[in-house]
């Protein structure tokens, strides 16, 4: 973002409605939020729109025109496809073969390829090596950190590979510790990723070399956990977690009166790890956690590691480089990540970009020997080839839905539905989508907290999509009768109102076996801290705990 107060973008939580201005001169990447309004019930006129499939139960296909003429939707561009997803014949349609913004939706395509392309088993090698002699407990050389693309990586693992380091015998290092990275290019960012979400978590810098926080697996970021003061006034406690980064922390986020405003937010100046707090907690407020996507993961990751290696007793004379390793270098310890099937829980149900990079980076080193986007989307377009998904247009330049260069049509993703029944992934594809309704976050996911109460509850395994004015889901319903139903439900371009109960209301439809007008909504739940999709969703809405983006 530039040097004066930045829009709203999806952030570490949602919260800010002030921020502190920078010095002047300074810039920073900022991550504030703004808050949502609590969504309005569902409102239906009686003007019906054109697209109700040939053999339709005319309550079924009225209904569904109904919904699609709700005033929300005005305006907007709507692509809805429902089919059989046995038989293939077409239950509703509404601009199918629309070209659209996937946003998010757009991760099953690159799940699909992956799991085909890779293989469930396929795992994510870091490696450490030396470069030099040995002599006895001495290592004339450099030890090298050669990342191998895992984006689960934690600063546990490192420790574990450093014990390892001191368990084989070293406790010296004449050079430095080198940060390998160079299984993938060195382009960070993807094609037409906002330039003013730099800072946010969800858009982080793709590296081979990178470390996340947690299980949710957000690469390259780091975790600010931030404890008011027990009286008013007081500046609240900052952790920084891994305590090692190499990034500095200005200002301060101040502790508010009972029951104030939480507006923390935290700034990131370009190109730099400078962080800088504003805003204030109020003073019954728990610990709350702040996500931050840093500058140069890889210098993050080499860091961390240099540290674990001083803690196991390994002394390392020489600074930290960025470099590949030498030729000869000799592998002195691995770790593997879980496997391919595993990683696919947090990237579907959590809706990670970070992992959706690093997949198709992946694809490319692996089938192409270039860990490039340009490699892997060109081995993800030869898959969908040969499979013959190229039911009409599209064009993906990522592997997240992050771009607003992606386009999608609902005939697409559907075809891809019906194709991966007959895969043998496909139920770790089918179980690693969201779940209508469950409360169990890994298996709810970005669904949690909708559809419950409804005929959709729990018979829903769909993947969301969101951004600023596109709002999309698609994936799976099972009804009553037995039949399964793939669909893709994506709206574009819509301003104001969210028209996220609209499209809920025409999955509850699609659900019910008999008409009934869609319930008034219920309250929306609060927005989990690492929810960016429910808070992208729910702009002007209102709602405590949400927040705006805009990739």
């Amino acid at each position: 973002m530039d040097g004066r107060v930045a829009p709203p973008v999806g952030g570490a939580r949602v919260k800010v409605e002030a921020q502190a201005r920078p010095p002047p001169g300074d810039t920073v990447w900022s991550i504030p939020v703004r808050r949502l309004a609590a969504p309005l019930a569902t409102v239906l006129v009686a003007l019906l729109l054109t697209g109700s499939a040939p053999g339709t139960p005319a309550p079924l296909a009225g209904d569904l025109d109904r919904l699609l003429a709700d005033p929300r939707l005005a305006g907007a561009e709507v692509s809805v496809l429902v089919s059989d997803a046995a038989t293939g014949t077409v239950v509703y349609q509404h601009d199918a073969d629309a070209l659209m913004l996937p946003a998010s939706t757009q991760k099953t395509v690159t799940a699909a390829a992956v799991l085909d392309l890779l293989g469930q088993d396929h795992r994510f090698t870091t490696q450490v090596l030396t470069a030099g002699s040995r002599s006895g407990g001495r290592l004339d050389g450099d030890l090298v950190l050669r990342g191998g693309g895992d984006p689960s990586l934690q600063p546990a693992d490192l420790d574990a590979l450093a014990a390892r380091v001191a368990a084989g015998g070293v406790t010296e290092v004449t050079g430095g510790v080198l940060a390998d990275a160079s299984r993938y290019d060195d382009v960070p960012l993807g094609a037409a990723w906002a330039w003013d979400d730099q800072a946010a978590y969800y858009s982080p810098q793709i590296s081979a070399l990178t470390l996340t926080t947690d299980s949710d697996d957000d690469v390259g970021t780091v975790r600010l956990t931030l404890t008011p003061d027990t009286a008013a006034g007081g500046p609240a406690a900052v952790r920084l977690t891994p305590e090692q980064a190499p990034v500095r922390i200005s200002g301060q986020a101040a502790t508010g009166a009972v029951g104030s405003p939480d507006t923390v937010q935290v700034d990131r100046r370009p190109g730099s790890n400078d962080l800088v707090l504003s805003g204030s907690l109020p003073a019954d407020a728990g610990p709350t956690d702040e996500w931050v996507a840093v500058d140069d993961p890889a210098r993050l990751a080499g860091t961390v590691f240099a540290a674990a290696l001083a803690r196991h007793g390994v002394a390392v004379r020489g600074a930290l480089r960025e470099q590949r390793a030498p030729a000869g270098a000799a592998v002195l310890a691995a770790h593997d990540s879980a496997p391919l099937g595993e990683l696919l829980v947090p990237f579907l149900k959590l809706s990670n970009n970070g992992i959706a990079e690093h997949l198709v980076k992946e694809i490319g080193a692996v089938k192409a020997g270039s860990g490039s986007w340009a490699a892997g989307l060109d081995q993800l377009r030869g898959y969908l080839h040969r499979n013959g998904l190229e039911v009409t247009p599209a064009r993906q330049v990522d592997g997240s839905g992050l771009s607003r260069q992606n386009l999608m049509t609902g005939q697409r993703l559907v075809a891809l539905f019906r194709f991966a029944r007959r895969q043998p992934w496909f139920t770790t594809w089918y179980d690693a989508l969201p779940v209508a309704g469950d409360p169990r976050r890994m298996v709810g996911g970005t669904l949690t907290d909708r559809f419950r109460g409804t005929p959709a509850e729990g018979r829903v395994h769909a993947k969301t999509g969101s951004m600023t004015g596109v709002d999309a889901l698609a994936g799976y319903l099972k009804r009553a009768n037995g039949q399964t139903l793939a669909f893709s439900l994506l709206v574009n371009n819509f301003a104001g109102d969210s028209p996220r109960p609209v499209i809920d209301a025409f999955v509850v439809r699609l659900a019910s076996d008999a008409s009934a007008a869609p319930r008034r909504a219920a309250p929306a739940a609060p927005v989990p801290a690492h929810d960016w999709e429910a808070a992208c969703g729910r702009v002007d809405q209102g709602v405590p705990g949400s927040g705006a983006c805009r990739v």
